[in-house]
């Protein structure tokens, strides 16, 4: 049995986006020693969180310490829509639809294609036309997503996710669930730097 990295994380987290380069760096170095996958956690569902002045102050706060923590690329031009809801579903279903429509590479890929859109463009990644437009496929291939992301198959699977997520201990986001030889799990919660989790998968 070969070791597997299992990176639990939600499109619409900073400190996951703030992460996309340890991922990236870890996928390229290590790919002969784990098998990586990707599980999708739902951090916030349309309605939980008010779009008003002080919950925009608080996601301005809290994306620049991931920036200044990370080195990563965050736009604030979000903050100048008059109404946005933070709902991260839509997201984690499309990334879900990409991997089981086109393979675990394909939506890492998208992943990160996503991620950028939203955090340096302020483009709306809860809206379907927008992440079908992401999709950098023919449009047969965008046809299909479209398809298969409105599919009851589509929610059925998402809602698998993050209930494998919260079975592994994912709780917070990013994760990295660290799976050995004999079938050994370690949950690691929280960002990590790229040294940090070279240490613990020596």
């Amino acid at each position: 049995m070969q070791k597997e990295l299992i990176f639990v994380l939600d499109p619409m987290c900073s400190w996951c986006w703030g992460f996309a380069p340890v991922i990236e760096e870890l996928r390229t170095t290590l790919n002969d020693e784990y098998t990586f996958s990707l599980v999708l956690g739902g951090l916030r569902t349309k309605g939980q969180m008010s779009w008003n002045e002080s919950a925009k102050a608080y996601l301005k706060g809290h994306w620049r310490q991931v920036s200044q923590s990370t080195g990563q690329t965050f736009s604030d031009s979000l903050f100048e829509k008059v109404f946005f809801d933070y709902d991260t579903y839509p997201a984690c279903k499309a990334v879900i639809t990409v991997r089981e429509l086109f393979g675990m590479q394909s939506a890492f890929d998208y992943l990160h294609t996503i991620q950028e859109a939203f955090y340096t463009r302020a483009e709306d990644i809860t809206n379907l036309e927008i992440l079908t437009s992401l999709l950098h496929r023919s449009e047969s291939d965008k046809s299909a997503f479209k398809t298969f992301f409105e599919s009851d198959r589509a929610q059925l699977l998402m809602e698998h996710d993050f209930a494998k997520a919260r079975s592994m201990g994912a709780n917070a986001f990013p994760s990295v669930v660290v799976i050995d030889e004999e079938g050994h799990m370690v949950c690691q919660k929280g960002y990590r730097s790229l040294h940090e989790l070279q240490k613990l998968l020596k």
